[in-house]
């Protein structure tokens, strides 16, 4: 029964918690409780991100029995990033974590973005396999999310560039997780300062000749200002609406495909009733899907109108070529071929 304190006593009050700390704890733990016990690896950059995503999976895995693991991937792309990975490691090891620096080449001839991020996910990978990982975290916020959205938008990519980054995908075969990603990162930064955590601001963030950077600080601000506040929320729920849409579709490709796909000589074959049957969106996810499953090639959205037009208006034209692969209608069927 609760009683009023005495003459004389002292009532002990426990300090609250920061709501930004009980924010990305709770993201955390809702993404710890769908995966198994074991290993968890955060890709731990040093930023604020990365540290709040530590930080509150140091406070709610070992709950769960799990083992900490964080992974500090340094691209060796900029000054001083044996140093900087080197602090983020003494954080995650103040924080509880077994850390790891891996330490990759990145070939800069494509794009140093693409190329970088294909070698972190590639050495996050190894990091996982070596642990036997029950998932990776990463630190990607609902700013990174509309961020992308826009990006895919600017594009012209088609409704798979706005379904942004999933919460939950694999990564080579381990679950890989992004807590954080109903966040914003105003979110994380008042989490590291409530936690007393010292975050590396990456110089690379304020470089407007990349895309992304332009976008943050310009874009984004002027669609707030014009349009009022809310854009970025607007726009990563256009990424989850987007991301429903297009597992619906894949579920009807799906059932759809192996009734209408058989195998041919050196290629596969489509059946020209059953594609002319389908709506035009359906038409073409399952001829883009044929092609990407079968010759491992994205077709753009010019080349999949071509070939859809073998299907509905159709008047003797030869085989296109394609990406990987050529196709051709043979009386009722369109043949892919590889070339």
């Amino acid at each position: 029964m609760f009683r009023e304190p005495g003459y004389g006593e002292t009532v002990e009050h426990r300090p609250s918690l920061d709501p930004s700390v009980a924010q990305t704890r709770s993201a955390v733990r809702q993404a710890l409780a769908e995966i198994r016990p074991g290993a968890v690896v955060v890709a731990l950059s040093g930023g604020a991100d990365s540290l709040a995503l530590a930080a509150a999976t140091a406070f709610e895995a070992p709950k769960r029995g799990m083992t900490l693991i964080s992974a500090t991937i340094d691209h060796g792309l900029q000054a001083g990033s044996a140093e900087v990975a080197e602090t983020a490691a003494r954080q995650a090891e103040e924080l509880g974590f077994d850390a790891r620096i891996e330490r990759v080449e990145v070939d800069t001839d494509g794009g140093p973005e693409a190329a970088a991020r294909t070698a972190r996910y590639a050495a996050l990978a190894r990091v996982a396999r070596e642990v036997d990982a029950a998932a990776v975290l990463v630190a990607h916020t609902l700013d990174d999310q509309a961020e992308t959205v826009l990006l895919g938008l600017a594009r012209g990519s088609g409704a798979g560039s706005l379904q942004g980054m999933a919460a939950a995908s694999t990564l080579q075969g381990v679950p890989l997780l992004r807590p954080l990603l109903a966040l914003r990162r105003e979110t994380t930064r008042a989490a590291c300062a409530a936690q007393g955590l010292e975050p590396w601001d990456d110089p690379q963030n304020a470089d407007s000749s990349f895309m992304r950077v332009r976008v943050r600080e310009r874009v984004l601000p002027v669609f707030e200002a014009e349009l009022g506040p809310g854009i970025a929320e607007a726009l990563a729920r256009t990424a989850e609406q987007a991301r429903e849409d297009a597992e619906a579709f894949a579920a009807m490709v799906d059932e759809t495909i192996e009734d209408i796909v058989e195998h041919a000589e050196a290629g596969i074959s489509v059946s020209v009733p059953a594609l002319a049957a389908n709506p035009a969106a359906l038409r073409h996810r399952i001829i883009r899907h044929v092609v990407a499953s079968e010759f491992g090639q994205s077709l753009t959205r010019a080349q999949t109108l071509e070939v859809a037009r073998l299907v509905t208006d159709w008047a003797g034209q030869g085989p296109l070529d394609l990406p990987g692969c050529t196709a051709r209608r043979v009386r009722t069927r369109i043949v892919f071929t590889a070339r």
